[in-house]
């Protein structure tokens, strides 16, 4: 799946998104005089440079010295939310990869999760850990069509591989935390009826039943043209087949759990796929959905694994405030904080400037490039962008007064998704993310080759 997803009057395209906000002011002519006019201690772009950690740069490398205050402020949080303002920039991509590799070097972490289906995580894990096939094809099959088949994310995958084959003790691992769609071949729920096949064989012909007419699924966007009914008679089939696996517990307890886990994505998958998408009052309960699913699954893996991970996915996921409550009640990093606490930390990112990549309104066609100019006043990157580091970090929590009233106030900001152009949100940026990451200006990301 990827970033948010858009009610249409036919059935959804699973790789489409109406995602928050792009700035399309011109630059502005000079600076905002409002600002510049405060005295020295009401002024917020004073107090927030008295918080900010200059960022040397977005690419990854050996040189992570500037990132040990951003390390101080992740402290002992077991999960990190990273945030991306846009779907389609390589500056937020390699950002990513930057960091990671720091959290895994300096802090133990040991998890990239990653806002795609949970077999296809799987699948790019496998090539992580064993090195197994070419890294392209891969991440081709795993992420080809949605917003992160990008070549940045095919270094990130190389680092990986290449980590585990030089530190086979301090394994890295690759997990997507969202529903199957749009693919969930017959080689994932064969890792579910195999292992029924091999330890509970007389319950075999049961799962066979209850997974037929959903198994393959193959192509989403086709099944979703099928009757409601249908749809919701399968996702109560996937909902009975867990519910059996659940009821066999044996000795057999780690391939089980992981088991069940699968035949919990393929439940997750069914369900989102039956709600009717058709109809507009069931479009919040859809997205509510998803976002509590995919914290449940970060979640089931940090309490099974033990690891420490890096959660990638759009700032408005990571977030504890949502920008659309009628659309996305409720999302994924409120959910965490509600079940980790404070060991979950979220990072949101804003930019001034630059490109990115994005789809238009038919939200079928190719990804294209996209421009902003400068950011206008009154928004938050306008603001943020007068602080006299190009990129910078900075905690909001422990911000100086000043710059904390500013960074809990709402205004204008960008969120770009997969579909462009769309609106502005209103975001307080101090309420959403206990990290702020500014970059002053980004290009498009890199098309898979």
């Amino acid at each position: 799946m990827t970033e948010k997803l858009t009610i249409r009057r036919r059935p959804l395209l699973l790789a489409a998104a109406a995602t928050v906000g792009a700035l399309l002011a011109p630059t502005p002519a000079c600076a905002d005089q409002k600002t510049l006019a405060m005295p020295a201690g009401q002024d917020p772009v004073h107090a927030l440079e008295r918080a900010a950690h200059p960022l040397r740069s977005t690419e990854p490398g050996p040189d992570t010295a500037d990132l040990r205050p951003l390390g101080a402020m992740i402290g002992d949080a077991t999960v990190v939310g990273l945030g991306e303002a846009t779907h389609g920039s390589h500056e937020f991509f390699t950002l990513k990869e930057r960091v990671f590799r720091y959290l895994v070097e300096e802090k133990g972490f040991t998890t990239f999760a990653l806002e795609i289906g949970w077999p296809s995580g799987l699948l790019l894990d496998e090539y992580v850990q064993s090195g197994r096939g070419d890294a392209r094809q891969v991440v081709q099959e795993a992420l080809g069509g949605s917003p992160f088949g990008r070549e940045e994310f095919l270094h990130l995958i190389e680092w990986m591989r290449g980590h585990n084959r030089r530190c086979p003790g301090r394994r890295v691992h690759f997990m997507g935390d969202d529903v199957g769609a749009p693919r969930v071949g017959d080689d994932f729920f064969e890792r579910v009826t195999g292992y029924v096949g091999r330890h509970h064989p007389q319950l075999l012909p049961r799962f066979t039943e209850l997974y037929t007419g959903l198994r393959p699924l193959d192509d989403a966007i086709a099944y979703m043209g099928g009757p409601l009914a249908e749809r919701q008679r399968l996702a109560a089939n996937a909902q009975q087949a867990l519910e059996l696996l659940e009821g066999q517990w044996g000795a057999d307890g780690e391939e089980f759990e992981w088991t069940v886990q699968h035949a919990r994505s393929i439940a997750q998958t069914a369900a989102f796929l039956a709600y009717d998408f058709d109809d507009s009052k069931t479009q919040a309960a859809a997205m509510l959905y998803r976002d509590r699913l995919m914290a449940e699954n970060v979640a089931w893996w940090q309490r099974h694994t033990g690891d420490r991970m890096l959660l990638s996915a759009h700032d408005g996921h990571v977030g504890y405030v949502t920008a659309e409550p009628e659309n996305y009640p409720k999302v994924q990093g409120a959910f965490l904080r509600e079940t980790l606490g404070k060991a979950y930390l979220a990072i949101g990112t804003t930019f001034d400037q630059g490109s990115f990549l994005s789809e238009d309104k038919s939200l079928d066609g190719p990804w294209k490039k996209f421009r902003v100019d400068a950011a206008a006043p009154g928004s938050n990157e306008y603001t943020l962008d007068q602080v006299r580091y190009p990129d910078y970090f900075l905690d909001t929590r422990s911000a100086p007064a000043t710059a904390r009233a500013w960074l809990d106030t709402a205004r204008p900001t960008r969120q770009i998704g997969t579909e462009y152009p769309c609106p502005l949100d209103n975001i307080a940026i101090g309420s959403s993310y206990d990290v702020l990451i500014h970059l002053h200006r980004v290009r498009e990301a890199d098309m898979l080759r």
